[in-house]
């Protein structure tokens, strides 16, 4: 028996009603990013018929292929590493990249951008856990590079992303979500002109609903939507 996309959509949509609710936010304010990374276009198209406006990809040549066969009513998130040499695709295939972690590849996506005329929403990745294996800058330069970034004129800082640590236990991923959220504030106070840090992306399909009781505004769900990936 095959997935049932549209069910497990309603699902999590229920999930994170609950969760906003359990802590006085307004469910409307989370927003659900399916993570689509090897699931087919005919797959994603289920998910666009069951609702979903908001698809997150993690490499620029798998979305290119996708994208090109899709709606385009619907937004694209660069949620994976990105290349600076793959900048100039990405300008074109997304509305939103997560994953800016350094001035070199902001400058690339500021100078692609401008070439053609658009203006591209990022999200600077933090490294808050401190993992080797992770990319993101340290939480400690985070405001510095955002100070730098706001400079860009094709580039408009739209908040933070992190990933937690991988655990089997959600509670354990709250202080890396806390810590984000913090540095959020921090960064609203120093008053940095011309960005705007209204999105915290953070929290996957073990650990969303911890993520949204620390202010999530953004959740990435892959497998608890299109199952286990082949």
């Amino acid at each position: 028996m095959g997935t049932d996309i549209a069910a497990n959509i309603k699902t999590i949509q229920q999930r994170i009603v609950a969760a906003a609710a359990g802590c006085g936010r307004d469910p409307d304010s989370v927003k659900l990013l399916a993570v689509t990374k090897t699931v087919s276009p005919p797959v994603i198209e289920q998910a666009i018929n069951a609702g979903l406006t908001a698809f997150g990809e993690n490499y620029v040549q798998e979305a290119k292929e996708k994208i090109a066969l899709m709606e385009k009513s619907v937004q694209w998130h660069m949620i994976g590493h990105l290349q600076t040499n793959k900048a100039k695709y990405a300008v074109n295939l997304f509305d939103y990249i997560h994953s800016v972690d350094r001035l070199e590849l902001a400058g690339e996506i500021n100078k692609r951008a401008g070439l053609i005329n658009r203006k591209i929403n990022i999200l600077i990745e933090v490294n808050v856990s401190g993992e080797k294996t992770k990319n993101g800058i340290p939480a400690a330069h985070a405001a510095d590079l955002i100070k730098d970034v706001s400079r860009l004129e094709n580039i408009l800082v739209k908040g933070l992303m992190t990933m937690a640590p991988y655990s089997t236990h959600p509670e354990d991923s709250r202080p890396y979500f806390s810590a984000l959220r913090n540095l959020r504030d921090n960064i609203i106070i120093e008053g940095i002109t011309g960005i705007q840090m209204e999105e915290l992306s953070m929290g996957m399909t073990d650990d969303f609903e911890i993520a949204i009781e620390e202010g999530a505004t953004i959740v990435r769900i892959g497998r608890a939507i299109f199952g286990e990936r082949k």
